[in-house]
């Protein structure tokens, strides 16, 4: 047993280049891949045709370019149901994926209310419509101040 708890498999001392070597029927398919190519299209024109191909309403894209470094846009979109909220956030990570992206992260996507994905670059917020008017992200992102105007208790 290791550390963990479970039975590990053993490898004769002396043995770890043969078992490295015999990790499966792909491991010299793997080691002959190409590296891994830029995606074609950039991020914010995949989440934008995404959100409108499946319906989403309202749809707000904001430039967060020296505003933030967090992300270079910021994209807050709603969805009709909780259903459609999840719809919508599951199949942008899907296109996200399969257009070069890898996988984002993902917050709120089994609630449906409010489904948060952190694509790097882009940042999404799928709401719906209520749990939107509520917090008026758009509305705070959006705004033109400086940040010397801004007053922090």
């Amino acid at each position: 047993m290791d550390r963990t708890g479970f039975d590990a498999p053993s490898t004769p001392a002396g043995s770890f280049d043969a078992a490295v070597s015999n990790t499966g029927k792909n491991a010299a398919k793997n080691q002959a891949a190409e590296p891994r190519q830029m995606p074609e299209r950039a991020l914010i024109d995949v989440v934008l045709e995404s959100l409108g191909d499946d319906k989403a309403e309202d749809i707000v894209s904001i430039d967060l370019q020296g505003k933030t470094a967090i992300a270079d846009h910021m994209v807050v979109a709603s969805g009709r149901s909780h259903r459609h909220v999840s719809a919508v956030a599951d199949h942008l990570l899907r296109r996200m994926k399969e257009a070069g992206y890898g996988t984002a992260r993902v917050e709120g996507l089994t609630q449906g209310d409010w489904v948060l994905m952190d694509g790097g670059d882009v940042i999404v917020h799928i709401f719906r419509p209520e749990v939107r008017e509520f917090y008026k992200l758009e509305k705070m992102w959006s705004a033109d101040v400086e940040a010397e105007h801004v007053a922090v208790n």
